[in-house]
């Protein structure tokens, strides 16, 4: 089974600029997490999508990279029959002419 999530937009606190760490701004993340689906313990889209909006905001990120990861691993401590996991991350407003973003893939030994 596949849970996507695209496009979910927000806004956080996320950046190495004086200005990143003073106003929040815009991120765009997109989540695909491939699972054994189990009928009785089944993956909640919503629970993933809490807790990414809220792991973003709350940790005021510096880097990206360092966002998507700690992202991966907490899908994985808290969905642990995810055996693929992959997130991009888009900051749509921080330059003028193009969409900058991150993408992370981490597969995992299945259940």
């Amino acid at each position: 089974m596949q849970i996507y999530i695209k496009n979910l937009t927000f806004f956080a606190i996320i950046g190495l600029l004086k200005s990143e760490r003073k106003t929040a701004q815009k991120i765009i993340i997109n989540a695909k997490i491939k699972y054994k689906y189990d009928k009785i313990d089944f993956i909640n889209y919503v629970d993933i999508v809490d807790m990414i909006k809220s792991t973003i905001i709350n940790k005021k990120f510096e880097l990206l990279e360092e966002a998507l990861e700690t992202l991966a691993q907490n899908i994985k401590i808290k969905f642990p029959q995810a055996n693929q996991i992959k997130l991009k991350i888009f900051k749509p407003n921080i330059l003028k002419d193009c969409i900058v973003g991150v993408k992370i893939k981490r597969n995992f030994k299945k259940n």
